[in-house]
């Protein structure tokens, strides 16, 4: 269990070295990994780290109301199995500043 907290410290790492916002009416892909004891929570860790790389704010909005203003956060795709927290799942999505 002390690699949760390492992996999280990890991912704002890394969502810090590339979080900017992004230019308005621009799309861009982005992919993430999340690991979590169940498959849902390592869904929504993908998601989140999804926005985090994307824009710190709107990273903020979508952990505390599950909202994106001003993006649009098209369908995600994730592949996922067994890891060794629980499931880890490697995801992607198309997002656009609106």
């Amino acid at each position: 269990m002390r690699q949760v907290p390492l992996m999280m410290a990890a991912g704002l790492l890394a969502g810090a070295l590339a979080g900017t916002p992004a230019e308005a009416k621009s799309c861009f892909k982005k992919a993430a990994v999340g690991d979590a004891l169940t498959q849902d929570l390592a869904k929504f860790q993908v998601d989140a780290m999804l926005l985090q790389s994307t824009d710190w704010s709107i990273y903020f909005t979508y952990i505390s109301s599950g909202t994106t203003p001003g993006y649009t956060f098209g369908k995600r795709s994730y592949k996922c199995a067994p890891g060794s927290v629980g499931w880890e799942c490697r995801g992607s999505a198309t997002l656009c500043k609106l």
